[in-house]
This record gives structure tokens, sequence and C-alpha cells, in this order.
């Protein structure tokens, strides 16, 4: 009997989200669409210089977990927080969304972690991240029952980043696989690729991931092509699902010699894309641990993305489970 449907482990970060016009970025150094890290120092002159911002729990793995408790669905999470005011933050809002989180926080340094997100008018998210107390997750915060209990283990590419959060991947890893359960993994963002192609690419040849999420970007940095068809072509040999997002192209999941082309869901406003890719992983995870077909996976990880990104913020305000039923698709 599982303990939970997904264990997702990731950066527990707090999102400090405010709009912008396309020259504060360029004023500030900001490259526009990527996730930049930043020190301390970066951190406190761009907090001073940026308007009015919405506060909220966010992280990549933290937003798929929060997304797949909104679908009804058991959810735990690892990541590592300061006791501090923005570790609060996090730990109560991931708590309210019905997440198991027991990882011990720090004693107040370094500090709980922060992203800077300047939302430009296109929706086009930028993110300048202080990871602070992220670093510090290590294989002493595996929970030997959680990593064995979850049926699908999920986390972030971001964690490729700090040392001790790999050895925590791969101890977590080794549980889930001992005890039969399947590990997933984001690929984040084309940078996060660019910095560890080969050890990425390693880890679902030697069959570590089973299941890897990525969009059209990440997927053609991966393989160092400019075509979206051969890059697909390639993830199909290397793992054993691949679920690619193409924005308002929909997503194509691949398994072997099978293809599904989901289609994206229709927005009235796009607002913000800050949660996207987290809140497609969300609805597909949920689907899968339900035992349903790759298309109604996709189907109900389309919704998910579709409506986070027709708000600010990268948590779904709606209740996804009542959305799923309402559309058809649970």
């Amino acid at each position: 009997m599982s303990q939970y449907d997904v264990l997702c482990i990731g950066n527990a970060i707090v999102d400090i989200i405010a709009q912008c016009d396309e020259a504060f970025l360029t004023d500030n150094g900001i490259i526009k669409g990527a996730m930049n890290l930043i020190d301390a120092e970066r951190a406190e002159l761009l907090y001073s210089r940026m308007g009015p911002a919405i506060e909220a729990s966010g992280g990549s793995a933290g937003n798929t977990a929060a997304g797949i408790a909104s679908f009804g669905g058991s959810a735990a999470y690892f990541g590592k927080v300061s006791r501090d005011h923005l570790g609060n933050i996090f730990t109560h809002d991931i708590h309210a969304q019905g997440v198991a989180f027991d990882t011990k926080p720090l004693d107040g340094t370094p500090p709980t972690a922060r992203s800077m997100i300047f939302v430009t008018p296109d929706g086009e998210r930028s993110m300048n991240t202080y990871l602070g107390a992220c670093v510090e997750l290590g294989p002493n915060d595996v929970e030997a029952d959680k990593a064995s209990g979850a049926k699908v283990t999920y986390f972030e590419g971001y964690l490729w980043d700090p040392p001790l959060a790999k050895e925590a991947i791969r101890l977590t890893a080794s549980h889930a696989h001992a005890a039969g359960r399947e590990v997933s993994m984001t690929l984040s963002d084309s940078f996060c690729v660019d910095r560890y192609r080969a050890e990425f690419l390693d880890l679902m040849r030697s069959g570590t991931i089973d299941i890897v999420f990525a969009n059209s970007h990440e997927i053609k940095s991966l393989y160092e092509t400019s075509s979206f068809d051969e890059a697909l072509a390639q993830i199909r040999k290397d793992c054993k699902i691949a679920a690619v997002t193409r924005s308002e192209k929909g997503s194509v999941i691949v398994r072997g010699d099978e293809t599904v082309v989901i289609k994206a869901t229709e927005i009235r406003e796009l607002v913000d894309t800050t949660g996207a890719g987290d809140l497609y992983a969300a609805g597909f995870l949920y689907g899968y641990t339900q035992g349903r077909s790759l298309k109604d996976c996709g189907d109900l990880g389309s919704l998910a993305a579709g409506l986070v990104i027709q708000q600010i913020g990268p948590r779904p305000r709606q209740n996804l489970k009542r959305e799923a039923e309402q559309a058809g698709l649970l």
C-alpha cells in the first residue's frame, strides 16, 4: 500500500512577484525569461527597486506538490527553509495545501530562499533567485519511509546546483527503486540543462530517472539541436516516458513507439507564466498515479497549466479536482 502518490523534492523558495516593464529588466541587467542565481547583496538591491509585490510560497517542486494536493492526490515534500519570516510563510502555505512537509528547518542562517520574479506585460517571467537555506538540503533530510512509500518521486533539475542535494536525490532514488517505485524529474530551464547536460543524460540512460518533464527549449538544449523532432526522437530512446510542453501548441508525450499529442487549454488572458510547467507536471503525475491513460494525464496537466497562467503566482487558486470534474476529465 503506497503512503503517498507523489514525493516532490525541490528548492523551498518564497516567490516575490512584481510586474515591470521591459526597460526595468534592461536597466537592472536581468536576463529575460531565465532563472538567474544571485547573491544576498543583489537580492537586497533588486528587492529595494521592485514595485508592489505579492509574496507566495513557490519553488518548482513545491508548486507541483501543491497542485497534486489540489487535484485530491496525496503529496509529500522535501525542501529546506530557515526559522525566519519567509520560512514560516513557506511552511504554513504548503501545510495549508495539504502537503506533508516535515524537513527540519535551519536555525536562521542562511535565511530562507527567495526568488524575485519580474513579470513583463507579455506574461513572461524573469526570475532572480537567492538560494539561501535551500543549498543545505542533503542526505540527512531524506525520510526513507516517504522515499520508499511514494508511487513516484519527482525532483527539479535546479537541485543539481547545490552539491549536497545531488546526494539527497540519489539516496531518495535508491530507496524508491528498491521499493519498486518510479522516479521523475523536470529539466527546469535550458540554462540549467547547459550546466548539467552530461549528468542529466546519464541519469536518464542509467535508469535512475523513469519519467522526464521538459519544455521545447530544454529538450533542444539537452540534445544540442535546433530541431524539436530530432530532440523528441532522441529522448524517446533515453527514458521510459517524456512529457514535453510547447506553450500554446500544447504538449507531446512519448513512451517507446507511442506518441500522444495534447492540446493546450484555451485561456481568456495570459497573465503570468510562472508555475505553468510545475502545474502541468502536477496534473500529469496525479493522473499517472491514479492509473489513467497518457492522454488523460496530459489533459489534466494542460488544464492545470492553463488555469495557473491566468493569475499572478504559481499556485492555483481554484480547486483543481473540481475544475477537472467540470471539464469532464475526472
